[in-house]
């Protein structure tokens, strides 16, 4: 988990970043899992309009009349806070996957540095494009376990709280429990001012399975979602 690579040319700096690259994710480490069960998909508008209606429980604040857009069936859910996934994950027997899970699932046995291999491939996810697409619709950038939109589509809530690995010594204020993880980037460029180069080399770096992001568990965000696990 994690990795040893550093960002010596300083191009986090040059790109006028506030995350330098890297920082959160050192050092490499392992983890030993017990099994465990993964969605192979995230979860979907009409899965989660099912609990909603269900459970009585409050559709995500962008859907007008409570109800998500015609045609959004397989779409990935988004706009949820990390309280609502968790709640829908524990609804359907499930949970929210730990980080650790979630970066297992994405490198496979070998430790990949992307779900479909080692080389950043634009095709393979639904990356700077212009919006959400129904899930699975790049199977070309599987994970070796065969989970979908591992990156791109939407990001994805995790379990844990955002803090450092054993044996990371650089300091942040934005470790302890504040903010939740969450991984796998999503389909918004985000990157107008940048000239093309460097928006890709910026997107190639946080599609990396191991890289990192955090949110405020009560907020919501039209590009964050997520999927369930379960305990083996």
């Amino acid at each position: 988990m994690g990795t040893n690579e550093e960002d010596k040319e300083g191009k986090s700096v040059d790109y006028g970043l506030t995350k330098p690259w890297f920082q959160d994710e050192t050092p490499a480490h392992s983890v030993n899992l017990p099994g465990f069960y993964f969605d192979r998909y995230e979860v979907t508008q009409q899965e989660f309009a099912a609990f909603v209606r269900e459970k009585r429980a409050q559709p995500p604040p962008s859907w007008k009349d409570g109800r998500y857009p015609a045609g959004q069936d397989r779409y990935p859910v988004t706009d949820v806070t990390w309280y609502q996934a968790e709640a829908y994950c524990a609804g359907a027997g499930k949970r929210l996957p730990t980080e650790a899970e979630w970066e297992k699932a994405a490198r496979g046995p070998k430790g990949l540095i992307y779900p479909w291999g080692n080389e950043f491939d634009l095709k393979k996810a639904n990356i700077m494009t212009k919006g959400l697409q129904p899930i699975g619709s790049y199977p070309q950038g599987a994970s070796p376990y065969h989970v979908e939109d591992l990156i791109g589509n939407a990001w994805e809530w995790t379990a844990d709280w955002y803090r450092p690995y054993p044996g990371n010594t650089i300091p942040s204020e934005n470790y302890g429990q504040r903010f939740k993880v969450i991984r796998g980037k999503s389909w918004i460029q985000g990157f107008g001012h940048q000239p093309a180069n460097e928006a890709q080399a910026i997107v190639a770096h946080e599609s990396r399975a191991s890289y990192r992001l955090y949110f405020d568990p009560v907020f919501n965000f039209g590009d964050l979602g997520f999927r369930c696990a379960k305990s083996g």
